[in-house]
């Protein structure tokens, strides 16, 4: 369902990543993990069309996509939930959620009507964005704009999601609601490729993972065969 390949990209004259390789398949939940600064971010960006790679390819369904706009990746079924929510906080929870839907649904024509059966599913699967419907987002708690941020990239009806960061700031009690958000995300069969600090969470819903470091895939396997690993042990999961 999406495939990287030899991914190099980076910031101006700095380049983060140096020849990373990955696959998610259809259905499965893949983690990415590895320390702060290890290109995980910049992974994300680059394949979402976020930041422009200078070599490789982004195959998602079949297609190449790199280089593309970011919005014309969106329309072809990848959303990316961003680091640190990126909620758009003067609007609605439920203007934000209709946000997310616009690569799919046309603008007129009754946009609106046309999302309602979409805006019932995502607030069955968080039912305090219900509540907060017409609150401003930016009122939102930060584990609350967490679940609009999922929200928003789930009304896109993705082929592929990306998730990345989603416990980042947030209390270790609503770290665990999140999970379980993901959980319940994989049980739908969703495609996802996770970006997450803490590694034992991640590696507890993955099917397959990669080890990061310094621009590109040091590790990869399951989560039991990381488990073993004795590099990844000392360094993730001690």
């Amino acid at each position: 369902m999406l495939v990287v390949e030899n991914l190099h990209a980076g910031y101006g004259t700095s380049e983060v990543l140096v020849g990373t390789s990955l696959e998610v398949k259809q259905g499965t939940v893949v983690a990415l993990i590895g320390a702060n600064g290890a290109g995980k971010t910049t992974t994300m960006r680059a394949i979402s069309g976020m930041l422009k790679p200078t070599k490789g390819r982004v195959i998602l369904d079949g297609k190449p996509v790199q280089g593309l706009d970011a919005s014309r990746i969106a329309r072809l079924g990848l959303a990316h939930s961003p680091e640190g929510r990126k909620v758009f906080g003067p609007l609605s929870v439920e203007d934000n959620l209709l946000l997310g839907a616009y690569s799919r649904l046309p603008l007129f024509f009754g946009f609106r009507s046309k999302a309602v059966d979409d805006l019932e599913r995502i607030y069955d699967l968080f039912p305090i964005l219900r509540e907060r419907r017409q609150q401003a987002a930016g009122t939102l708690s930060g584990g609350e704009q967490q679940m609009l941020a999922i929200g928003r990239a789930l009304m896109a009806k993705p082929k592929v999601m990306l998730l990345d960061e989603p416990s980042m700031g947030l209390a270790p009690v609503i770290v665990q609601e999140v999970f379980k958000t993901i959980r319940r995300l994989k049980e739908s069969g969703i495609t996802l490729l996770l970006v997450e600090q803490f590694a034992k969470s991640a590696l507890e819903v993955a099917d397959y993972a990669y080890v990061m470091e310094r621009g590109c895939i040091a590790v990869e396997g399951s989560p039991a065969e990381l488990h073993k690993n004795e590099r990844v042990l000392a360094a993730y999961l001690g």
